[in-house]
């Protein structure tokens, strides 16, 4: 049943709730310590929001911190606490702005603070690094704190013993392998299970893998991997639920699409030859190849295979209108159908909102955006991967979805998808990928297709070219 709140706005009843989410309720509830590890669009948001209504109603906790992605931080939480009828009462701050407009948002009295993640050096520190004034911590986009060095790592974990309750929340706990997890779980139970520090953990589950001497750049888990990954499961899972969406929610179709064009003869001949001299250098280098150099040589061939390329100076040169036309073709055949394209570049950006003023294109960039889309305002939204990542519902907008510029990251790839193949989508996905043929887009997608991660598909696309091109 749907209720209807005094503005006339329909809301969600905590019985519509699913069995999954409910079960996902208990568990924060009863574990000090939790980790949800839920696919895309299985309503981490409402299962926690609900959890927490609840830890205060019964005078367990009095106040809880979200650290959380910017705009979902700023937007997503309070959306859904707004969309659900037994969430509210519930009040919010938001802690964003100015360093003046969020210390101002933290001495609001309310029963939730959120924060996004990159302000929570500053917030620790603003604290006194010591303790935090929270009876509980909830890390929305747990893979965020994956990397043990980084300051906001750091931060938290010299501030975790202080902290009666963690909630950590993500879809991929780890988007490049199970190394990723350490840093993740210490934050929710202080290494009790995975231990104190990750290199015990890496010396325990793990063998060098990709190296360069005494320089390992990759670790694999130990044989067999099955068993060790299993190990690194059993260990964690008391206070650990995962769920994949496929298992417990009724979703509609998803289609790939892939959407070839040829490259002209001119273009395609500048391509080769920028690829074999560029390939030709790294092969005749001292220098090993490492993730960076072969980043920097995908960029500027995926930047000509997608029609444009920056000079030495910055300045955009044009090279074909190949995958433009391509989308055209697309957005006419969508009939009016609203339709979200991703982009790679800055400059595929603008070229798009140029050459397609006719479909009247929008920036995604801020919350009016995403409120206008979801009510079918706009034809035509272009965003950046990154930039829409967790936690935004753009589902109600649109069901159709193309790639312009293509990604190595599998965890962007999925997490930008699933922006739109998510809960509450009801008609059947598209996700269109245009590829240009016999370019470094085909060894891009063939990637994404057999699930390898961001490095090791980048990586292995080069060394495929360094060995055809040493072999002439």
């Amino acid at each position: 049943m749907i209720t209807t709140e005094k503005g006339g706005r329909n809301m969600l009843e905590r019985n519509q709730m699913h069995d999954y989410q409910v079960r996902g309720v208990q568990h924060i509830i009863e574990n000090e310590c939790a980790a949800l590890f839920l696919d895309c669009g299985m309503g981490k948001s409402a299962t926690t929001l609900t959890a927490i209504k609840e830890l205060i109603d019964n005078c367990i906790i009095s106040n809880v911190l979200i650290i959380a992605p910017k705009r979902v931080a700023e937007v997503t939480w309070k959306d859904e606490i707004a969309n659900w009828e037994h969430l509210n009462g519930l009040t919010i701050s938001v802690i964003a702005g100015t360093a003046k407009e969020r210390q101002e948002a933290m001495k609001k009295k309310a029963d939730i603070y959120t924060i996004g993640r990159d302000n929570i050096v500053w917030l620790v520190t603003e604290l006194g690094g010591v303790k935090l004034p929270y009876d509980m911590v909830v890390i929305d986009e747990l893979t965020s704190f994956k990397n043990s060095s980084s300051k906001r790592f750091r931060a938290l974990r010299k501030v975790r013993k202080f902290i009666p309750r963690v909630v950590g929340l993500t879809g991929t706990p780890s988007p490049n392998g199970l190394i990723d997890l350490f840093a993740q779980m210490y934050l929710i139970d202080q290494g009790q299970r995975l231990g104190k520090s990750i290199t015990a953990y890496r010396d325990r589950f793990f063998r060098p893998d990709k190296r360069n001497g005494d320089i390992v750049y990759t670790y694999a888990l130990k044989s067999p991997q099955e068993e060790t990954e299993q190990q690194i499961s059993n260990l964690i899972s008391d206070i650990t639920i995962s769920m994949k969406a496929d298992d417990y929610l009724k979703m509609p179709d998803r289609m790939f699409l892939y959407d070839y064009v040829e490259l002209p003869p001119k273009a395609m001949e500048a391509y080769r030859t920028f690829e074999r001299e560029q390939v030709i250098e790294l092969i005749n280098s001292d220098e090993p190849l490492t993730a960076a150099s072969a980043a920097a040589l995908s960029n500027k061939l995926q930047q000509m295979a997608g029609g444009q390329v920056y000079d030495a100076d910055r300045k955009v040169i044009d090279v074909h209108d190949e995958k433009i036309e391509k989308l055209k073709e697309i957005l006419e055949a969508s009939n009016g159908e609203p339709v979200l394209v991703a982009y790679a570049f800055k400059h595929e950006q603008a070229r798009i909102m140029d050459a397609l003023k006719e479909f009247k294109p929008r920036k995604l960039e801020t919350a009016q955006d995403i409120a206008d889309w979801n009510e079918g305002k706009v034809p035509l939204m272009v965003a950046h991967p990154a930039s829409v990542g967790h936690g935004i519902n753009i589902q109600k907008g649109g069901h159709i979805l193309v790639w312009f510029g293509n990604t190595w990251s599998l965890e962007l790839y999925q997490q930008f998808n699933a922006r739109l193949y998510r809960q509450g989508q009801m008609k059947p996905v598209m996700i269109h990928h245009i590829v240009a043929k016999n370019t470094i887009d085909e060894k891009i997608i063939k990637a994404l297709e057999g699930k390898k991660q961001t490095q090791d598909g980048l990586m292995q696309s080069i060394k495929e070219l360094m060995e055809f091109y040493s072999k002439k």
